[in-house]
């Protein structure tokens, strides 16, 4: 019995090895898969269950299957939540994110697949820790006033940006006719996390998101920390990944900022330079989402969620 195991084994290797395209499409998926996942601490890819808090093919695990329009989104998101003195504050005083902004970014992209794609059960572990977290964060800002990772209002502006950014990447690089019903499941969908978070108030329609946007930009400000922390996110280089990668993604997400953010965080719109980096974006959508046999949409149930193998 173990010889013919190993035997059909053997075969289904050699086989593999033998079309190189399909060795392409492997080491592509290992490479990806290295970036997002500490493998040195024995880290692997996050499951997927039928038995996650969203069905596969609904419109949260469509949008956050897709690598490229994750990752440019996630900057993006991160960049406005530098604008926001409490959730910068956290950073600088609770985060080594100058030591390993990778690691940081890694952490934050694995509790979303968890939650997103993952058993319910290790969904709701991975909010509690983060809840367990979030309770010993805090401190005061330069001007006096004090600052909790617990503050409804502050989640909800973390939470708000994370949703319209991975929404906009989602949107721009793999599904711009997305309808509009299926965009406010995806909202109404990610607000159970945010819930679950302690975020107050938080949107579940693309109209809810807007006004919470305009109401919460009140508490904004750019500050030379922000910039700081603005320009190690879109220079950091993930180890790992391929060279130019982290150019053509930071373009993207400045060239999805708001006015206004670019405004405060001292960045200029690309203008022209931002076209090569859309087109650059465009091709290594197609080619990730060729690797982890996704068509980012409806057609193949089963292949929409495999990104988050990575």
């Amino acid at each position: 019995m173990y010889e013919d195991a190993f035997a059909l084994a053997r075969t289904a290797y050699t086989a593999r090895m033998a079309d190189p395209i399909e060795s392409l499409r492997l080491r592509l998926v290992d490479r990806v898969r290295g970036v997002f996942n500490d493998t040195a601490a024995g880290q692997t890819p996050v499951p997927l269950s039928d038995e996650a808090l969203f069905e596969r093919d609904s419109p949260i695990r469509l949008v956050h299957a897709d690598l490229v329009g994750m990752m440019s989104g996630g900057i993006r998101a991160l960049l406005l939540q530098m604008l926001h003195p409490h959730a910068l504050q956290g950073v600088l005083d609770h985060s080594n994110f100058r030591e390993d902004m990778h690691g940081r970014l890694r952490r934050t992209a694995r509790f979303i697949a968890v939650t997103t794609f993952a058993h319910r059960d290790e969904a709701a572990r991975a909010i509690d820790r983060v809840n367990r977290i979030h309770a010993k964060v805090g401190g005061t800002l330069p001007d006096g006033t004090t600052y909790s990772a617990t503050n409804p209002r502050t989640l909800a502006w973390v939470h708000v940006t994370e949703s319209m950014s991975f929404l906009a990447g989602y949107l721009r690089h793999v599904r711009p006719t997305m309808p509009g019903h299926e965009q406010d499941e995806y909202y109404r969908q990610f607000a159970v996390i945010a819930r679950a978070l302690g975020a107050d108030p938080v949107p579940e329609t693309r109209r809810e998101a807007e006004a919470i946007f305009r109401e919460l930009r009140a508490d904004l400000k750019g500050s030379p920390a922000a910039r700081e922390v603005a320009q190690l996110v879109l220079n950091q280089r993930p180890k790992g990944a391929p060279p130019g990668l982290q150019t053509m993604l930071a373009a993207d997400a400045v060239a999805m900022l708001p006015p206004f953010a670019r405004g405060m965080l001292g960045l200029s719109h690309p203008g022209l330079a931002a076209m090569p980096a859309r087109a650059a974006t465009w091709g290594m959508g197609r080619t990730l989402r060729w690797a982890f046999r996704q068509d980012g949409g409806r057609q193949n149930g089963q292949a929409q969620s495999r990104a988050k193998d990575a």
